[in-house]
């Protein structure tokens, strides 16, 4: 076993069990070496390369034993881009604090950040084993089956679909139409989860579009056009990331972010302008945003459990000697649901996309199918526990000061 101290950190947006993966890391680490130090890299990898680092040991009990029940990044999280030059300086910072162990929680740039820290750790000849711990409310990492995350976003989704389905059926008004917009640049996963919501032909949603397949405006005006003809009203979901299949986006915003992504100014918002413009129809537009993957209240008890599995097992894998590799979920069964953990080779999953596979989305590309119903269905169930108080949820922060290095 190699001798030596730890970091962990994580990076991109948060999901409703994020911290979940930490807390089992935490746990495990501590009980296997007790001797090591323990430390957390504030606000990710941004934060380590500024030493904003503290020693986990310093943090209170209550911290450590109900993070895993808070929502949020717990140890702060970032979206930064290493740079080539900042390469040198992390591995002097990991020397420094004598760090043998990196673990790092997140999703595709997160991949590639752990990947390339692996690469420049083994160049610069310096022994530490770097594990990447899968997270992303997207669904769109390879290999792994399914990521933390995803399943609580997708059964949030789906019971936030159903309930403002009851809402627009419900009341006599001039508002017939509902658009939701879904998190989901590249692929559709949480967008395809809503149809979980519809157990009747007139259940909400009537329409879902994910961006795996080509948007056609005026193919999506004549499918709203045609339910709301033979149903007096119309519930429709989203992705964010629809676009025409030429790599041109319904709501392009016209900048980027530090990764070279196209920053998106709303496709609920633009196809509602749309649909008024060419219908004549009154359209609400409801955009859940980062309530999709923030939501511990309801959130996916398989989806937990599994979120705090990875992080026990990242562990255990730098501790038997694995390095650059990605911590997966292996789907064994569907029918008893079952589900173990393996690992994936960094190199196999950084800058790489999964989408919804084509065939799991019904031809005329405005909804998905069983074989995609039955993927999701396994992950949303049961609710996690979270504490509370005072008729509201009881969470936890970091003390960014106490075990300040």
């Amino acid at each position: 076993m190699l001798k030596g101290n730890a970091i962990i950190a994580q990076s991109g947006g948060p999901t409703a069990v994020f911290n979940n993966t930490i807390s089992g890391a935490i746990k495990r680490f501590m009980e296997k070496m007790p001797d090591s130090k323990l430390y957390a890299g504030l606000y990710g990898i941004e934060g380590i390369l500024k030493e904003n680092i503290v020693d986990l040991s310093y943090q209170s009990r209550f911290f450590l034993e109900n993070l895993r029940y808070s929502p949020g990044a717990g140890l702060l999280s970032c979206r930064y881009k290493v740079q080539p030059e900042d390469h040198k300086k992390l591995i002097d910072i990991c020397k420094k604090y004598n760090i043998r162990y990196f673990f790092y929680n997140g999703g595709n740039d997160s991949m590639d950040t752990a990947y390339n820290t692996y690469l420049a750790a083994k160049e610069m000849g310096y022994e530490m084993r770097i594990i990447g711990l899968p997270k992303t409310i997207d669904n769109d990492l390879v290999i792994t089956d399914h990521c933390p995350g995803y399943g609580s976003a997708a059964k949030f989704l789906a019971t936030t679909v159903m309930e403002t389905g009851y809402d627009l059926i419900s009341v006599s008004t001039k508002n017939k139409v509902t658009i939701v917009e879904a998190m989901g640049r590249d692929a559709g996963w949480v967008t395809g989860a809503a149809a979980l919501a519809k157990r009747d032909p007139d259940d909400a949603p009537h329409l879902v579009y994910l961006p795996e397949v080509p948007f056609s405006l005026d193919n999506f005006i004549e499918d709203v056009d045609r339910v709301y003809s033979e149903r007096g009203c119309v519930f429709i979901v989203v992705s964010e990331g629809v676009n025409d299949g030429m790599g041109h986006y319904v709501a392009d915003g016209g900048t980027k972010d530090s990764f070279g992504h196209v920053q998106l100014a709303g496709a609920g918002e633009t196809l509602k302008r749309v649909i008024e413009q060419r219908l004549g129809l009154k359209v609400r537009c409801n955009t859940p945003g980062t309530a999709q993957r923030s939501s511990l209240h309801f959130a996916s008890k398989v989806d937990a459990d599994e979120a705090y599995m990875v992080g026990e097992k990242g562990v255990d894998f730098a501790l038997e000697g694995e390095s650059g590799i990605m911590v997966t979920l292996d789907r064994i069964s569907n029918d008893p649901y079952i589900c173990e953990v393996g690992k994936a080779d960094l190199s196999k999953v950084a800058n790489r996309v999964k989408g919804v596979p084509v065939e799991w989305i019904t031809p005329d590309r405005n909804f998905v199918t069983k074989e995609f119903l039955d993927y999701v269905r396994p992950l949303i169930m049961g609710e996690a526990p979270i504490n509370m108080k005072d008729g509201l949820p009881l969470y936890v922060k970091i003390d960014r000061y106490k075990g300040l290095v």
